[in-house]
């Protein structure tokens, strides 16, 4: 189970105008603006749920995500991850926990995809029986075969998320957190990672938070959606408490947006 209370997380951002001398300026007297990404988030998510978190560029889905998985440490509040605190038990935590951040690669850029996955068995202390098991069972799902022996760097981007997916994957964990996993991806990509998601929840009851801007991915995996704007949670629901009449999702969100002026 998976509980937020009251969370807090600020940022400070240097700010300064354009030209040299506001330059030599901001070198002895460095102005910085606050930002708060999130503002008392609350929420709890049980395990098996698939949610989806959305909102606007700039909402708090990544600092939330990042909080989650113990890469950040929050102002205030508390967080708890299957009774962990993700941020002060990082060692035990990772183990149970699978990341992928769609702009960001766990992979070894130029070797072999095979090399990383065996080095992140070793970081994760799997099995060599585990190990095997998910590497054929995955390598089946995403049809990895043909991958495997090629670099990261010349593998399309389809082809690579698939990978990165199952890197996370590797280790078997209980939780599974999937920042814009489908970003630039060709329709046939998106659709094998939709069903692969899916099964993966099914078959191991595997809890899934989705942050996506692609509301196709919400509304093929997500039961449940929390949306989050201006670091606060606005609303917490089903596609069907906020769909209207005929139409389609993205129209739907988009007036979700404007009603809260996000």
């Amino acid at each position: 189970m998976i509980t937020m209370e009251h969370v807090c997380k600020s940022y400070k951002i240097a700010k300064r105008n354009a030209g040299f001398r506001e330059a030599c300026r901001a070198f002895f007297h460095r102005e910085y603006e606050a930002v708060h990404a999130l503002d008392d988030v609350s929420f709890s998510i049980q395990d098996g749920e698939m949610v989806g978190y959305i909102g606007p560029n700039g909402a708090g889905k990544s600092s939330t995500i990042k909080i989650l998985s113990g890469i950040l440490t929050p102002d205030g509040g508390t967080v708890l991850v299957d009774g962990r605190v993700p941020y002060r038990n990082r060692m035990e935590h990772v183990r149970e926990i699978g990341v992928v951040f769609g702009q960001r690669s766990q992979l070894w850029w130029d070797v072999p995809v095979i090399d990383s996955f065996e080095l992140l068995k070793d970081i994760y202390s799997v099995s060599n029986i585990d190990y095997k098991q998910s590497l054929e069972e995955l390598t089946e799902l995403l049809s990895l075969k043909e991958l495997l022996r090629s670099p990261a760097r010349q593998l399309s981007l389809g082809q690579r998320m698939r990978c990165e997916i199952a890197a996370s994957l590797l280790h078997r964990p209980r939780i599974l957190f999937l920042d814009e996993p489908t970003i630039g991806l060709d329709a046939v990509s998106k659709l094998a990672v939709r069903e692969f998601v899916l099964k993966q929840n099914k078959t191991y009851g595997i809890t899934v938070i989705l942050t996506t801007h692609d509301m196709q991915d919400i509304e093929a995996l997500a039961s449940r959606i929390i949306l989050i704007g201006k670091g606060k949670i606005l609303l917490d629901g089903t596609l069907e408490d906020i769909r209207r009449g005929n139409e389609n999702i993205d129209e739907t969100v988009a007036e979700l947006y404007r009603s809260y002026d996000i």
